[in-house]
């Protein structure tokens, strides 16, 4: 199972910027910890991290045919991007979308994201290991479609 971790604008920022709203932990952290976590479930993970929206929307384009799935947090880009939707809509995975902070205790203008409607569901406001449960859904998620695929297949075969 392979799984891709895409990550938005200021991200690379993590653990310098507003750490009262973010905390101190900081995006390689993050994917260390996911890494980890990934290796004990034999799941192998592919990171990204862009503040260009178009380099992100490249980024899912690619995903088609060669990830499982997708675990994003588009960023300020989730509460704005078309494009990112509408990639996301197209290659048709299974993908979490993340945020660290709670965006539905933040500003208007956050409280709506626009790329959400495009996943499979969203984590919203757990800090850093709002990452991990968008990794355990995602694992859960793709066994599920792969144990009802071979099923279709041997009910084909039969």
């Amino acid at each position: 199972m392979k799984i891709a971790v895409i990550q938005g604008p200021n991200l690379n920022m993590l653990g310098i910027r507003e750490q009262h709203i973010y905390g101190p932990m900081n995006l390689e952290q993050i994917h260390e910890q996911l890494k980890n976590a990934a290796a004990q479930n034999g799941v192998e993970l592919e990171f990204f991290q862009s503040n260009l929206e178009g380099e992100i929307v490249d980024r899912v384009q690619e995903c088609l045919g060669t990830v499982d799935g997708i675990l994003i947090n588009p960023a300020a880009y989730s509460h704005t991007s078309i494009a990112i939707k509408d990639a996301l809509s197209a290659v048709e995975l299974p993908t979490v979308e993340v945020h660290i902070s709670n965006i539905y205790k933040r500003e208007e203008f956050r409280q709506k994201s626009v790329t959400a409607s495009a996943t499979t569901g969203v984590i919203s406001g757990f800090g850093p290991f709002g990452y991990h449960m968008g990794l355990i859904a995602l694992m859960q998620i793709i066994s599920e479609i792969k144990a009802v695929s071979e099923a279709q297949e041997q009910e084909i075969t039969e």
